[in-house]
């Protein structure tokens, strides 16, 4: 019987391991992504996000925010935004049992997506990172020059990754799971409205 630190034991492993590093095939570069071009326009956006439940707003003026969000959500109680004074004030810190009654949660994103209705939202725009999913209702602020055609050139725009945590989030949280019945606000927000500027 050999034992587990003989010379032969290592040398067995040793040549095992160099045959399949001298074995390992080349290298092969990742195949050039294709621009599929398309529409990044705010109507096809709009078109998409409604049709997966979620609203598109335009706002009147770029200071307009806090008063548009009062007049789309006049009973939210409790609001968490980075955006405009809200009557919460939310860090990474804030237990789940407080996050669990925020009635709205106003969150700038990066970009959105035109072909789904997406919207990118890292980790730093999010307050808290459960917050966009146990708020009540969610408004995302876009600027519409922010808005890209496909997934492609999504995730060209994150050339490294996402840098960390982040989400694509498109529309409002819905299952069809059980008896092919579409539930909104199944497992997270309620309505997802997109304020444009």
């Amino acid at each position: 019987m050999v034992s587990a630190a003989s010379p032969r034991m290592s040398s067995t492993r040793d040549r095992i391991l160099a045959a399949a590093r001298a074995n390992q095939p080349a290298e092969t570069p990742l195949p050039p992504v294709a621009d599929f071009g398309g529409n990044a326009s705010l109507e096809r956006f709009t078109e998409v996000l409604a049709s997966i439940g979620g609203t598109v707003v335009r706002l009147a003026a770029p200071g307009a925010l806090a008063a548009t969000v009062q007049q789309l959500f006049p009973a939210a109680r409790l609001v968490a935004s980075p955006l405009f004074s809200a009557s919460l004030a939310i860090d990474q810190q804030t237990p789940v049992d407080v996050l669990a009654d925020v009635d709205l949660a106003v969150l700038p994103v990066e970009f959105g997506v035109a072909e789904n209705g997406a919207v990118w939202l890292p980790e730093a725009n999010m307050l808290h990172r459960a917050l966009p999913t146990v708020t009540q209702h969610l408004a995302f602020v876009l600027d519409h020059r922010q808005l890209v055609a496909t997934m492609h050139q999504a995730y060209a725009r994150l050339p490294n990754g996402p840098g960390g945590y982040g989400m694509f989030v498109a529309g409002p949280s819905k299952t069809a799971d059980i008896e092919q019945s579409l539930v909104i606000g199944a497992h997270g927000a309620r309505s997802l409205v997109v304020l444009v500027y």
